[in-house]
């Protein structure tokens, strides 16, 4: 009775919409369309892997992980609100189907096969996650067990990947011949390394290598190893561990998910595993399991989704925010955050010098960096990895919001100095990574909606204008967008301080200003 109670996987559809209503009837132009992509059930009667997705997730959050923290939080209408404590701390209970981070994030990290780092104090099911990721992959409980890589000091990078036979390397005449016995775990699509910063820092960069680049080498020797969904995991990133995790692999992570506490109104639950002896990792359902193949087509999926413009201006105008200093250098180009890194320049003496700007309303002054071009892939792959999970097929702002503060957890540094977080109110967010970014993304759309660039974006404008091609444009023609463009350099040049955004705005103008002029420098010649 308890493995058949334990094994019962939610009916179809978890996630019910009037989209998967109007699918259930029959439609014979269905036929010539082939499977369904969306949907409760696929044109051959198979669940649809999005639906499959979010079985997965509610067997394990009602199963499995005891974790009643719905911290992603989406609403259909209006949310009932309370306000608490001293603090004044806002209580919501969502009016929508909302989500653990600590279930849904390790799931989303298994659809798109990434790298994931679950961070918190012993005992919090930070393993317990991981395994239950590899189990999803169709890998037996002792494959996953005896696969996973325990950090500790004296890991060679020979623990990690492998050993040279030694009968080879008595008998070899040259490197080519020396056969390595790999390790079995290099083949598996679900890698799990556990307490990773206890490897030493020799072994980190092998480990960087495999992660960054999915493939392993030792005398030479080269092992391809699959695309693979990585779950690290650490009890303390904010420097605790045995060695410093270098940066370069800190870097390769592309999604921190925080353990939060056990609750103790959950007790039972516990109560139950000891009294009827088992384990929920044991029983797992075979319908919740992946093929390799429906991954890899999960991963088609997800990426079909579609990023519509306005939802994507506006992470344009979010993420140009951090990178612009403007005292960095003297050159437009160099004024960034990264010219000052790299030549190691007195950070203090460098934003002091950033006077007469508002130093809380420009975000930019709130973080020591800007983003990577990996950065931004990430957040990509992980927005449409949610709506998709969500059962949509276009990204929404809701799903930006909800996601960035777990693909930037570890990506945009705090400058704990800046003037935002000495306000009394701000200093919650000094800890709070996760609520610091979503009010960051918050006061970048307010900021967006001031400016109302939604109804007056000349920049982009003149980019869907340079988009329809420079074939058959008249010098006339090209002369008149040139003029344009210096125009509204003029515009902006007029006494505004300078912001992020502007500094990118203006660096496209002038990226456009010169193709413009290329292609008049080869009319004329013609």
């Amino acid at each position: 009775m308890l493995n058949k109670l334990l094994q019962h996987v939610s009916a179809a559809p978890t996630n019910p919409s009037p989209q998967q209503e109007a699918q259930q009837g029959f439609d014979v132009a269905a036929l010539y369309e082939g499977p369904a992509t969306t949907g409760t059930v696929t044109a051959t009667g198979t669940v649809a892997l999005d639906e499959k997705l979010r079985q997965a997730y509610f067997w394990i959050v009602n199963n499995a992980i005891i974790s009643p923290y719905y911290d992603i939080e989406y609403n259909d209408g209006p949310a009932t609100t309370f306000t608490l404590g001293d603090t004044k701390t806002t209580f919501t209970l969502p009016s929508g189907q909302s989500y653990s981070s600590f279930v849904l994030l390790p799931l989303l990290n298994f659809a798109v096969r990434k790298r994931c780092l679950l961070v918190g104090g012993p005992g919090r099911g930070k393993t317990a996650s991981a395994i239950l990721m590899g189990l999803l992959a169709g890998y037996s409980l002792s494959d996953v067990r005896r696969s996973m890589q325990h950090g500790q000091p004296q890991m060679t990078i020979a623990d990690l990947l492998g050993n040279p036979l030694p009968a080879d390397l008595v008998n070899a005449d040259s490197m080519d011949s020396i056969r390595i016995a790999w390790r079995k775990w290099l083949s598996l699509r679900v890698k799990i390394i556990d307490e990773y910063n206890r490897i030493p820092t020799r072994t980190q960069s092998a480990l960087l290598t495999l992660m960054g680049d999915n493939y392993a080498e030792i005398l030479d020797q080269i092992y391809e190893s699959p695309e693979s969904a990585w779950y690290l995991t650490a009890n303390d990133d904010a420097g605790g561990g045995t060695y410093q995790v270098i940066e370069a692999l800190r870097d390769r992570i592309d999604v921190v998910v925080r353990a939060l506490p056990f609750n103790t109104r959950f007790l039972q639950n516990l109560i139950d595993r000891i009294e009827q002896n088992y384990k929920p990792e044991s029983l797992m359902p075979a319908a919740i399991t992946f093929t390799e193949s429906e991954i890899d087509q999960l991963g088609r999926e997800i990426r079909a989704v579609a990023l519509p413009v306005p939802v994507r201006r506006r992470l344009e105008f979010f993420v140009s925010q951090f990178e612009f200093l403007e005292t960095a250098a003297d050159q437009l180009e160099y004024k960034t955050k990264d010219v000052a890194k790299l030549a190691a320049a007195d950070w203090g003496a460098l934003t002091a010098g950033e006077t007469g700007k508002d130093r809380l309303r420009d975000l930019g002054t709130q973080t020591r960096n800007g983003l990577s071009v990996r950065a931004l892939l990430t957040i990509l792959t992980f927005a449409k990895a949610l709506a998709y999970f969500r059962g949509e097929r276009i990204v929404s702002l809701d799903d930006l919001r909800q996601i960035l503060p777990f693909t930037l957890h570890d990506k945009l540094v705090p400058d704990l100095d800046a003037a935002f977080f000495e306000r009394p109110e701000n200093i919650v967010f000094k800890a709070d990574r996760i609520g610091w970014i979503r009010k960051l993304f918050d006061s970048a759309c307010a900021e967006f909606d001031r400016l109302g660039l939604d109804a007056n974006d000349p920049v982009g404008a003149l980019q869907a204008e340079f988009e329809l091609g420079l074939d058959g444009l008249s010098e006339a023609e090209v002369r008149r967008r040139l003029a344009a463009i210096e125009r509204n350099i003029g515009e902006q040049a007029k006494g505004r301080k300078l912001y992020g955004h502007l500094y990118d705005d203006l660096l496209k103008l002038k990226y456009l200003h010169q193709r413009y002029t290329n292609y008049l420098r080869w009319l004329t010649y013609k």
